[in-house]
């Protein structure tokens, strides 16, 4: 006997989706079944991804994205929602983030980080969040329409690092963000919960694993190893899927142990 989960007739609707975890979320959640938006501010980047999910016969659709515009953020999920129908699923992935001492971090770093971080993914969840609600609240009687909100905070928002303090503070915001919408939205069957990676190699990252502070970081590891995008393929679809109805407001560890 196996067991899989089928997401078809879904739509998801991944932010960040150009690079790193965002493709490699997009990916997996369109190999499960769902329909798939992908936002982000380098459209060539998620057209080149529609093409890939395409060719796997998968369904992707582009939508561009700047997740510290307001504007952008609700021209894109409108567009979105035209385009493919009601968003069921919001990986809330989106993040940057600049090493630095604390006391060399300046205005401008400060608010490129919290920018992004923490008020792009409220607005973006709150954009989601209020057509899932609409829809909940307009629904016939015993009709499910509840949606699923999947936050990418990092063990960094769990655990403080050196020279990544104000990245730590930004994602600890996100923690604390995914407790209170799944406080809030919960009896409306909107379930929300964070994922929080720990070292996870991407084309992003590869560059630093090879060099001197790289290869430390590593031997500090509990397990001397870095994770791969492909590690939270399992999770994020659980968490996308209507068999994670009783799990909301969790904040997931997915880190190789590097956080106990």
């Amino acid at each position: 006997m196996s067991y899989s989960i089928d997401l078809s007739g879904r739509v998801a609707f991944v932010t960040g989706a150009s690079s790193g975890l965002g493709a490699q979320f997009a990916r997996t959640l369109a190999r499960a079944g769902a329909a798939v938006v992908l936002a982000s501010r380098r459209v060539e980047k998620l057209k080149d991804l529609r093409a890939q999910i395409e060719g796997e016969g998968g369904d992707a659709h582009v939508v561009p994205l700047d997740v510290t515009d307001l504007g952008s953020i609700k021209a894109a999920v409108a567009h979105a929602e035209t385009e493919v129908g009601s968003i069921d699923i919001l990986v809330n992935n989106s993040g940057v983030s600049t090493t630095q001492r604390i006391q060399d971090v300046g205005e401008e770093e400060y608010d490129f980080i919290f920018d992004t971080n923490v008020k792009g993914a409220f607005f973006v969840a709150q954009e989601v969040g209020k057509r899932m609600l609409a829809r909940a609240r307009g629904a016939a009687p015993g009709t499910f329409t509840g949606g699923r909100i999947i936050n990418i905070a990092s063990m960094a928002g769990l655990r403080v690092l050196p020279q990544i303090g104000v990245y730590a503070m930004s994602k600890a915001a996100v923690v604390q963000m995914t407790k209170a919408l799944a406080l809030e939205w919960g009896r409306f069957e909107i379930n929300v919960n964070a994922i929080c990676p720990g070292y996870i190699d991407t084309e992003i990252n590869r560059h630093h694993w090879s060099t001197e502070q790289g290869q430390k970081l590593i031997n500090m590891l509990p397990r001397k190893r870095l994770g791969s995008p492909e590690d939270l393929d399992a999770l994020i679809v659980l968490l996308a899927s209507s068999q994670s109805h009783f799990m909301n407001g969790a904040v997931i560890a997915a880190d190789d142990g590097f956080g106990i």
